[in-house]
């Protein structure tokens, strides 16, 4: 007898397999990180092509395979079509999801991570929410999703916003994050300790970093 199970998830990232199918790495609420095939999902009309697209996020039914699961249906709630219209805005949606992919495991309660990058993709998309500051909003509250956030660094030169920020990303919950702006020397001293934090608790190499960084 087969084993069908319903997930809710968002998709972290597509390759190609064999001449027409999709490999696919889906961030769930019930099973954390888990990876699927997707049979046929590169044929021009089939079903499936758009929901195996990367940020797709919705439910999606799976067939649990003795080693692996297979992609067998999935009802979309959101394909964040603006980010495929804003190259920009794509490649920091990747690196959100690169970053989700680095931190998360199969089994793991990842619900944290998978809302944290809904709302960030979600704010990607609000025009106006400069990016950059999404960004330090991700990568400060992923640290800390991750219990490793040590809060606002005691040794730097910061100012009194900056202090509250970094506490506030901190400790709201992730519906709550993207509700303020800052000005240009408190965004430019939050990307400071960002980039100290993720090199430090994170240091790893990200491809769809690098590719922002020669856009931006």
């Amino acid at each position: 007898m087969q084993e069908y199970i319903w997930v809710k998830g968002i998709v972290l990232k597509q390759t190609p397999v064999g001449e027409y199918d999709r490999h696919i790495c889906l961030l769930t609420r019930e099973r954390g990180k888990v990876s699927a095939f997707a049979r046929g999902a590169r044929k021009p009309g089939n079903r499936l092509a758009a929901a195996t697209n990367p940020f797709a996020y919705g439910d999606f039914r799976l067939y649990e395979g003795r080693n692996s699961y297979t992609l067998t249906e999935s009802d979309i709630q959101n394909y964040f079509e603006e980010l495929r219209m804003d190259y920009i805005g794509a490649c920091y949606g990747m690196y959100f999801a690169e970053i989700a992919d680095y931190y998360t495991r199969e089994n793991n309660d990842e619900k944290e991570m998978m809302k944290l990058l809904y709302q960030s993709l979600r704010a990607l998309c609000a025009a106006s929410l400069p990016n950059p500051l999404v960004r330090v909003v991700f990568e400060c509250k992923a640290i800390a999703v991750n219990g490793e956030f040590p809060g606002p660094p005691r040794d730097a030169d910061l100012e009194e916003s900056t202090v509250y920020t970094l506490q506030y990303i901190a400790a709201s919950p992730v519906e709550k994050l993207y509700t303020f702006t800052v000005t240009e020397t408190v965004l430019a001293q939050l990307q400071r300790v960002a980039a100290e934090y993720m090199k430090r608790f994170v240091d790893h190499h990200f491809k769809s970093l690098e590719v922002l960084q020669t856009l931006c």
